[in-house]
């Protein structure tokens, strides 16, 4: 059994989006050709879904990859089946230019939820959010604020963000006060 905690143990904040921090989650950064075919047998192997396309991100489950780079993937796993998948990727990509690592406890996880997380994140990042541009599975890697974070729209009313460890109460303070009821500046 694994003594590791989340970042900030599951805390949330309720506004006109919930902000939740999402808890332990397996993140494996891969590094490679993305075009190679060992690679993506390799990561169908270890996370179900397919390499997405440029600033996507494929989910099934409590599994997904996301495109972080033309030659990055972030893989994400349960956390308990981390050290098992990275090893699995790299025993697979053996021969391969590829590099797979374990970034899990680096990072932190939260879900904002809710009609308004879209607003959310559209008054503290530089990304075009609005409907038509920002469907579901599309994926950025940007700032929120003065973070580097990256999200994704998971599903109709959900997004996912990861941020490094290290600016975690930093970040779930600015998605908190974003979200502050009567903040609100009618973006949908």
């Amino acid at each position: 059994m694994s003594n590791a905690v989340s970042a900030l143990q599951g805390v949330t904040s309720e506004g006109f989006a919930m902000i939740t921090e999402a808890g332990l989650r397996g993140m494996i950064t891969l590094r490679g050709d993305l075009s190679s075919a060992k690679l993506k047998k390799a990561v169908k192997s270890a996370a179900g879904v397919d390499v997405p396309a440029q600033r996507a991100c494929n989910s099934a489950g409590d599994k997904a990859v996301a495109w972080m780079s033309p030659d990055e993937l972030l893989v994400m796993v349960p956390y308990a089946e981390v050290v098992d998948a990275t090893s699995r990727l790299v025993k697979a990509l053996e021969g391969e230019h590829a590099l797979a690592v374990n970034v899990s406890d680096a990072r932190a996880v939260f879900t904002i939820e809710g009609a308004g997380g879209r607003e959310v994140l559209a008054k503290l990042s530089p990304v075009d959010l609005s409907r038509e541009a920002f469907t579901k599975g599309k994926f950025r890697r940007t700032r929120l604020a003065q973070a580097a974070v990256a999200f994704w729209k998971r599903d109709e009313t959900t997004f996912e963000l990861v941020c490094f460890r290290s600016e975690a109460q930093y970040v779930f303070d600015a998605l908190s006060m974003s979200a502050k009821p009567g903040s609100e500046v009618g973006f949908l």
